[in-house]
């Protein structure tokens, strides 16, 4: 018996919701303030046909203020260039990659978003019907271990072993390790090893928000085919529909490929190199300087740190000012390592 619950954290500049299952994190919506709601999962908007490219069966969608989608469509139901369409987000955009909708009906007027987009309670209540949202200090620790587990590589396995998760520009690949074992439970342990793993592979890929080819290589030989399918089918069943799954195949991996829907959260949390982006450093500083103002009252603070997290905290800082009080300063310091701000009470 599974069990899921929901925590949403409420800062500043971001939202923070959290899905956990059986108390681990399986899904963490991230939302900040500059995000284009018209790029949001599930966002209905007025679109206009900019360009088409018959060859790959794509139209290329004005959604109004530089944010721009593709359509793919059938050869009966080719877009017109100028065309005005309703639509619907089903993919959000990535890296490199824009989002992708799908067309509901014509459209009318200006490209636009078409009524408010799901905000992060309304979307963790769609994925979880009838459970209560926990708020306060209890969320914004469960949101920061759903982000910190979210961007580790290695994980480990309930009963022993490693679970690493890396992904590249053309798959998900997920690699299962025990180390060496030997002796005559060997064939059982790797066996438990590999079916506990699809299940942590499939709560980990929910969590960072990957979908696409993933190939997951399983450990030891001679598997069990019939019962790994049937334990990946069940690990896998929450990201239906879209869900695809192979059989494990000569080389001992087995290939699956899961609907894109979300920005993966390494791309929104994180730059290209794969460290921390400037804002997220800058939320983590400013949710820090709030906990330290709630703990100190009376204190002034000063908070040093990275220029480029300096300039990235700032108009969070006029935000958390209007909640604690002007008595914390934020200073670029050049000296200082990007993920080692210092924040002291004076």
């Amino acid at each position: 018996m599974t069990e899921r619950r929901l925590y949403l954290d409420r800062g500043f500049g971001e939202s923070r919701g959290v899905v956990t299952l059986d108390g681990r994190p399986e899904r963490l919506l991230v939302r900040r303030d500059g995000d284009d709601p018209k790029l949001a999962l599930g966002a209905r908007c007025v679109a206009r046909v900019a360009s088409l490219e018959p060859a790959l069966a794509t139209a290329f969608l004005d959604l109004g203020g530089g944010a721009e989608a593709i359509l793919p469509f059938k050869p009966d139901a080719k877009p017109v260039r100028g065309q005005a369409l309703e639509i619907e987000i089903r993919g959000e955009p990535r890296r490199g990659k824009l989002a992708i909708a799908r067309a509901l009906g014509n459209g009318e007027g200006a490209p636009r978003l078409l009524g408010p987009s799901r905000d992060v309670a309304d979307e963790l209540r769609a994925l979880v019907r009838d459970a209560e949202i926990v708020q306060g200090a209890a969320a914004r620790e469960m949101a920061d271990e759903a982000e910190a587990e979210a961007l580790e590589v290695l994980h480990p396995i309930p009963g022993g072993g490693v679970l690493a998760v890396e992904p590249t520009r053309a798959l998900t690949a997920i690699d299962i390790d025990l180390g060496e074992r030997k002796g005559a439970d060997a064939k059982r342990v790797t066996r438990q090893a590999n079916l506990a793993a699809l299940g942590l592979a499939a709560r980990l890929l929910r969590l960072k928000g990957l979908g696409g080819i993933v190939v997951i290589d399983l450990v030891g030989r001679g598997h069990d085919g019939n019962a790994l399918m049937a334990a990946a089918r069940a690990a896998f069943q929450p990201d239906n529909p879209g869900v695809a799954i192979g059989p494990v195949g000569r080389f001992g991996t087995m290939e699956l490929s899961l609907p894109r829907r979300v920005t993966p959260l390494g791309e929104i949390l994180c730059r290209e190199d794969g460290q921390p982006s400037d804002r997220t450093l800058a939320q983590r500083l400013i949710r820090r300087l709030e906990t330290e103002g709630a703990a100190q009252p009376g204190a002034r603070l000063e908070a040093r740190c990275a220029p480029g997290v300096a300039e990235a905290a700032r108009p969070l800082g006029v935000q958390l000012a209007e909640r604690i009080g002007a008595r914390f300063t934020i200073r670029a310091d050049p000296a200082l390592p990007r993920e080692r701000p210092e924040v002291s009470a004076g």
